[in-house]
């Protein structure tokens, strides 16, 4: 039975008030709004902290000593700088500042909203512990108007990033850097006012020739006195025409007390519908009056869209079909780690918007605010997801390699509460982006333990279940749902990597949520990273895009940028583009494939003349840690082509404000952590001052190239008074082997994709690893040179062999490896064994690879299939 989930934005249950547009109330609207903006003040709260890394016990009190502590402006990490390693810091970090409270702000509410803190935070005022945060990937407002006073005053904030066994994620291969490392914004209102992100748009009865507006605004009364208490709304075109206005009569909130106010507007005739191509917003304008007075302002953006998912016909948008394409996005970024500027996270959107992509899955957590409200803008579709998130070949608890669902009965209970709650927030964070389509559930929870997938399957359902009472208007996916039985607990199901051959039709709304993953630095291929998708059944090999089936939605590459990764960086270089944002060239393939833009011309190696500094704009426009530029070097001839040629490259700041991750150098080598590849290295500079900023790149023998940046806003950078970013020498980890191999002697290979050279009808590939000897894979009868395959997603140095086949006999078989350069090896020849034991244990030449493939010759009448591989190795 096809199945149709179709997602309208709904009315709120009651509509409290109803006006039109009048005219005359102009004049008194603007004088309300003028004082209702000083209302409510927000303030960048990003500069000037000061940060120790480790415990500081103590460090809360304000007369504590942190003279010799590291000057910080946020976003900042513990690990900056950072370059991919697969090790990093966990543990304590504190970040302290001093907040001056005018005597105007004597009675008002006064809070500290932190976009993100990873992952365990502590909030202090004065000594005085105001609040606490658990959960990396999703804001908090803290109101601190208690312990402040007017005068000077110190905030403390103390955070770990250390693992938790009740604390998602538990797993996950990224890195886990801890700090304070998003925007904070100082927040002053008056006591009655809308809190933190308290109001929910959506457009019911919508259609090309007509929409409404339904907002539910929440209202705080945190005066001691009870108000009476109204609201009027305006919605607001995107040049800022009024289009309708709502008014509610008054109604009395008591002290303390939280009211949630309805509004719906009169029908907006022709609304312009938000899609990829008209990525429009209007606004929602909100003005409380408490006895009369206006006293707070509130604006919510929004767009008018909607959108139907269907088992049979795919997608549609704003009632037109629509085959989305897009790809995975991390956060983190080259130098930063995870402290990633807002200008950086719309650089990353607008990169895959000019991909030709038009869809981003938000892999594998909440991504900042910011960031959805650059795919509001710029216009993508956003999948934003859950942090409940597994790891192939988990080990015991202990590190962010273990089981994604707690295995002892005493975890679980509180990581489902922290689960729960860090999907409650990020929809309450996104709920009126209408970029966003999707809420996912998850990212590959079915690699948990065995005994717990009962608990798993459970526990998703009752995430979907909140997730619909949170948010009616969209979908609950379930994120890699390729294994575990899970895909159909959900109203969508995204199926990664062999999911896309393994799950054809499969009668409920679904999307390819990876594909590709190839391991490559750049330059790489000029190709396509299809992966599995070319397997899908019904496709027609050698064709491109006869994949994209009428039952399937979209498709979403793994992945668009490079990342960093507790599995190493091998592992973590898997994007289009690389770490430091500059492209390889299969993101160009997509490009001219999807947009018709040709590839430009691959640099070539040459006699380097000079080097050549650009950036992706001439200015920084804020001093805040909210913008930056990028930053790229180019090796050029004499002519000024670029070359391939790789020399090391020293880029300094000469003078003027600015600060790379590693303070005012940076060194890039070829094959070191800090590349130059191909001819071309980059990097991101923020500043913190007002003033010209002289950068210089040097290579040895090769002419200096010069590059000025304006930071246009700020205190002014006063040469030989203002402290200058302090040096962040970055040192790249010398270890031996032994010391790269983690879990030595682990079984590896359960539940990872799996690929063959053909599968009988009931016999697919991923029962070949699927735990269970009593199923297993079978190449078709009419395959004269069967193999099945198994991709540990991971970097292994391959020890041993357990093969299980389907029954006694004399299997022979040829074992391979694909080892880093794309190149098999054989580990194991078993090609004239007289074994016939089922299962065999073998010990396998020690290589150092990425998949295994098993090459079989079955007995005779006896199938051709292997029931269970386990991989025994070191990561």
């Amino acid at each position: 039975m096809n199945q149709l989930v179709k997602w309208l934005t709904v009315p709120a249950a009651a509509m409290l008030g109803i006006a039109a547009i009048m005219p005359a109330q102009a004049g008194a609207r603007a004088g309300e709004e003028r004082a209702a903006t000083i209302a409510r003040e927000r303030r960048n709260f990003n500069a000037d902290w000061l940060f120790h890394l480790g415990d500081a016990p103590g460090a809360q009190q304000a007369a504590y000593d942190d003279g010799a502590w590291q000057p910080a402006g946020l976003p900042h990490s513990f690990g900056i700088p950072y370059f991919q390693a697969s090790q990093f810091y966990t543990g304590y970090g504190w970040y302290r500042k001093r907040l001056t409270v005018p005597e105007a702000w004597r009675g008002r509410r006064i809070a500290l909203e932190f976009e993100g803190a990873f992952q365990d935070a502590e909030i202090f005022v004065n000594g005085s512990p105001v609040g606490r945060h658990r959960g990396g990937y999703t804001g908090f407002s803290i109101d601190i108007s208690a312990a402040a006073k007017v005068g000077e005053n110190v905030i403390a904030v103390r955070v770990n990033n250390l693992w938790e066994p009740a604390l998602a994620p538990r797993a996950g291969e990224h890195v886990f850097q801890g700090g304070l490392y998003r925007d904070v914004w100082l927040v002053t209102t008056d006591q009655v006012h809308v809190p933190w992100y308290g109001t929910r748009a959506t457009t019911p009865e919508l259609s090309e020739r007509s929409g409404r507006v339904a907002l539910e605004t929440e209202v705080r009364n945190d005066s001691s006195k009870p108000v009476s208490v109204s609201l009027r709304t305006e919605i607001r075109d995107p040049a800022g025409k009024i289009v309708a206005v709502m008014d509610d009569g008054a109604r009395r909130l008591g002290a303390g007390g939280l009211a949630t106010i309805s509004q719906l507007s009169n029908p907006i005739v022709s609304p312009s519908l938000w899609s990829p191509e008209t990525p429009v917003l209007y606004r929602a304008v909100t003005t409380v009056l408490a006895n009369g007075r206006a006293v707070d302002r509130y604006e919510t953006p929004f767009g008018f869209r909607w959108f139907e998912w269907t088992a049979d016909r795919g997608f549609f948008l704003n009632g037109k079909h629509r085959y989305f394409k897009g790809a995975n996005v991390h956060q983190d970024q080259a130098g930063w780690g995870d402290a990633v500027s807002n200008r950086a996270m719309e650089r990353d959107v607008q990169m895959m918007k000019d991909a030709g992509f038009d869809f981003i899955r938000g892999s594998h957590y909440p991504h900042d605010p910011h960031f959805v409200e650059a795919t509001d803008r710029i216009g993508m579709l956003f999948w934003s997801e859950t942090p409940f998130w597994g790891i192939g070949g988990f080990g015991p608890d202990g590190s962010w390699m273990s089981s994604a669902y707690p295995v002892d009965p005493a975890h679980r209970a509180g990581f489902e509460e922290g689960v729960k709650q860090q999907l409650t927030e990020m929809i309450r964070i996104a709920r009126n982006h209408p970029s966003v389509i999707v809420w996912s559930m998850s990212n590959e929870p079915f690699f948990s333990a065995g005994e717990v997938m009962p608990e798993v399957r459970r526990f998703l359902k009752e995430l979907v279940e909140l997730s619909h009472r949170l948010d009616p208007t969209r979908p609950a996916a379930i994120g890699g749902a390729q294994r575990g039985e899970i895909d159909k607990l959900g109203d969508i199901a995204g199926y990664n990597g062999d999911g896309a051959a393994l799950f054809p039709d499969p009668g409920i709304p679904n999307v390819v949520s990876e594909h590709g993953s190839p391991m490559f630095d750049r330059p790489g291929p000029y190709k396509a990273p299809w992966g599995d998708l070319v397997n899908t059944p019904g496709a027609e090999k050698g064709v491109d895009y006869s994949w994209r089936l009428p039952w399937r939605s979209g498709e979403a590459v793994w992945a668009g940028f490079d990342h960093g990764s507790i599995v190493g960086r091998r592992f973590g270089s898997m994007g289009i583009v690389d770490y430091a944002r500059l492209p390889k060239r299969s993101y160009y393939w997509f490009r001219n494939a999807y947009r018709g833009v040709a590839p430009p011309e691959w640099p070539k190696p040459g006699k380097p003349a000079g080097l050549r500094l650009t950036s992706s704009s001439a200015a920084i426009d804020r001093a805040d840690g909210t913008d930056d530029v990028h930053l790229v070097v180019t090796v050029v001839d004499a002519e000024g082509r670029a070359l391939s040629n790789s020399p090391p490259v020293t880029l300094s700041i000469e003078s003027g404000p600015g600060e790379l991750p590693t303070g005012r150098t940076i060194r890039f080598a070829p094959d070191s952590d800090i590349p130059i590849r191909d001819g071309q290295a980059a990097i991101a500079m923020r500043s913190w001052q007002s003033g010209e900023t002289v950068l210089r790149a040097r290579s040895p023998g090769l002419k200096d190239a010069v590059l000025v940046i304006e930071t246009t806003s700020g205190p002014a950078f006063v040469p030989g008074v203002t402290a200058l970013a302090p040096d962040r020498p970055y040192t790249e980890a010398k270890r031996t082997d032994a010391e790269f191999l983690y879990f030595p002697d682990a079984v590896f290979g359960k539940d990872n994709p799996t690929g063959a050279s053909s599968s009988a009808h009931g016999h697919s590939s991923r029962l070949v690893n699927d735990g269970d000897p009593g199923t297993w894979w079978m190449a078709k009868s009419s395959d004269d040179a069967p193999w099945v395959s198994i991709s540990p997603e991971k970097i292994l140095q391959f020890r041993r062999l357990e093969i299980t086949f389907p029954q006694s006999g004399n299997y022979r078989f040829v074992a391979e490896v694909e080892g880093q350069n794309g190149n098999w090896a054989v580990v194991a020849d078993q090609s004239a064994t007289a074994d016939t034991a089922q299962t065999r244990n073998i010990d396998v030449k020690r290589v150092v690879g990425s998949r295994l493939r098993v090459r079989i010759v079955a007995p005779a009448g006896a199938p051709a299939g292997v029931a269970e591989i386990r991989i025994i190795g070191a990561m």
